[in-house]
């Protein structure tokens, strides 16, 4: 395994060489796209050997797809530990709308790296990261679909259509936000959940 070397200034030349290899890769594929990365220059910007790559991810199409993949196994976890709290479906539904905003606007250039060359990955891989998302859609909407069963959400619209829309807009965080702005990611957060739970529980 190569040794770890000063930082460059980029935070991408130490630490654990997994982890070196997905900052330096975030980073050039942010800089110069998926396509104009090859594989030399992330391990010389993670200042490793290709050997050393070689041996954690099998490919730049692995390093893509790993990119995403993190991010949404961290949510994802998150996720199953809101739900399973002992506190009203409310507030659930709140802090789990509140995290994936936070998540992701703390991991933006991640998750647009990714959306920009997924199609970049193969078939299987791609198939792999919606089946990875659809089961987080799920968990979301099954806690949706609880407040409908109590009489806590309203039941005249699908938990399905709910979970599309707020999704929708997550997606599309990249297109706006800015760190320099005025709302911070957990601003952010909070508006957006209080819209949801408001949607959700007034019919007029």
């Amino acid at each position: 395994m190569a040794q770890a070397r000063e930082d460059d200034g980029n935070g991408t030349a130490t630490g654990p060489v997994p982890e070196r290899l997905l900052r330096a890769a975030t980073r050039l594929f942010a800089e110069r796209g998926y396509e104009g990365t090859s594989v030399q220059a992330i391990v010389a910007a993670a200042g490793v050997t290709k050997g050393a790559m070689y041996h954690y991810f099998g490919s730049k199409d692995d390093l893509l797809y790993e990119v995403y993949a993190r991010v949404l196994r961290m949510q994802t976890d998150h996720l199953v530990e809101i739900s399973g709290r002992p506190e009203p479906v409310t507030e659930r539904v709140h802090a789990a709308a509140v995290d994936v905003i936070v998540t992701s606007v703390d991991n933006l250039d991640d998750t647009v790296i990714f959306f920009r060359s997924m199609h970049q990955l193969g078939e299987e891989k791609q198939r792999t990261v919606r089946a990875e998302r659809r089961k987080y859609h799920e968990h979301f909407r099954s806690m949706i679909e609880q407040g409908q069963a109590e009489g806590t959400f309203r039941s005249d619209v699908s938990a399905d259509l709910v979970v599309d829309f707020y999704f929708g807009s997550v997606h599309h965080l990249s297109t706006w936000y800015r760190e320099d702005g005025p709302l911070t990611g957990a601003d952010v957060g909070r508006h957006f959940a209080d819209l949801l739970i408001s949607s959700l529980t007034h019919t007029g």
